[in-house]
């Protein structure tokens, strides 16, 4: 095997999971040019990582409503002369565009249609770490586990970018900066409310402790009620990401909910404060010793589910003295 490439999931969080069993191909198989094609949103993360050679930015998935664009799922593969591809999404489509592109081994998890457009397919397992979840797979396809913590590492040039935009928002350069990340791209059940973000800023700000609201675009609008409530650096829609590991890497630590955010911090080296309410914190928490995860126990947690349709006491149910405790130890 010469070329080989990878197809990264499609979740900022799960692509950062997914690091440890990317560097572990790339320990198994040293001499072959390893490759990782993402979705845009996601592309910039592999810049970050200095075993990847090559990122290849794949375009939205095909709709059924577009059936027009169905003709050209895998072009972006088809001329890489790639002789396997590694399929960390699930889904169909994947397959689809490993098996379109005419790349003669596909390796994944598979089950039903998916398995038939693989050439060597592994049983999905269950009730295990995102992160464990991905290194089973490569380690059932020959590559053995090394690391099991995601790293990776902001450039210079992401820090000075960091430092200018701080600067431009107002940052003085002396005070101790707590980034806050308040809002949640998978839905609202996630978000632990805005205005117990808001205490938490206050509470920090009495400790001589900044806080720095982080975010897209998205965010914007929860990042203001924060912001509303204490005084903070609203930096929401102002980063792309590389921009943004630069501006975690100037923080002694991270409050979350579940989220990109949390697992990018956490691979960066910057302690992390996660509050998880819908999800499971069994299988995404992030992955270290210097993290703290948050949570209030309900009969009906975890759910899974994008928006409550009951009160939302998973999250409502955590008070912020807890989470002022949490976020206070990883500072010292």
């Amino acid at each position: 095997m010469k070329r080989l490439v990878i197809l990264a999931p499609n979740w900022l969080g799960d692509a950062v999971m997914a690091l440890p069993a990317i560097a572990d191909v790339r320990r198994g198989a040293p001499d072959a040019h390893v490759a990782v094609a993402a979705r845009a949103p996601v592309a910039p993360l592999f810049q970050l990582v200095p075993d990847v050679r090559e990122t290849i930015v794949l375009n939205a998935p095909a709709s059924v409503a577009r059936v027009g664009s169905w003709t050209s799922i895998g072009a972006e593969l088809a001329g890489g002369g790639f002789d396997a591809a590694l399929l960390l999404p699930n889904s169909i489509h994947a397959a689809l565009v490993a098996s379109r592109a005419g790349i003669p081994e596909r390796w994944g998890y598979g089950d039903g249609m998916r398995a038939r457009l693989l050439t060597q397919s592994v049983p999905r397992i269950a009730r295990v770490h995102q992160v464990d979840y991905y290194r089973h797979l490569v380690a059932a396809l020959g590559f053995p586990n090394g690391p099991r913590e995601p790293r990776i590492a902001a450039p210079p040039s992401a820090r000075a970018a960091a430092d200018r935009l701080l600067k431009d928002a107002g940052w003085s350069g002396r005070s101790v900066l707590v980034a806050l990340a308040p809002g949640a791209a998978y839905g609202g059940a996630k978000r632990w409310p805005p205005e117990r973000f808001g205490a938490l800023a206050a509470a920090l700000a009495n400790d001589g402790v900044e806080s720095i609201l982080v975010g897209s675009s998205a965010d914007a609008r929860t990042t203001r009620e924060v912001a509303r409530a204490a005084r903070a650096i609203d930096l929401a829609g102002r980063t792309d990401l590389s921009t943004l590991a630069g501006v975690l890497t100037r923080c002694r630590a991270l409050v979350t909910n579940d989220s990109g955010a949390m697992h990018l911090a956490a691979a960066l080296g910057v302690p992390v404060t996660a509050v998880f309410g819908p999800t499971n914190e069994h299988a995404t928490a992030p992955i270290g010793g210097d993290h703290a995860v948050v949570t209030y126990p309900v009969w009906c947690r975890p759910c899974m589910l994008r928006e409550c349709p009951l009160d939302h006491r998973c999250m409502r149910g955590i008070e912020v003295g807890p989470v002022i405790d949490a976020a206070r130890r990883t500072l010292r």
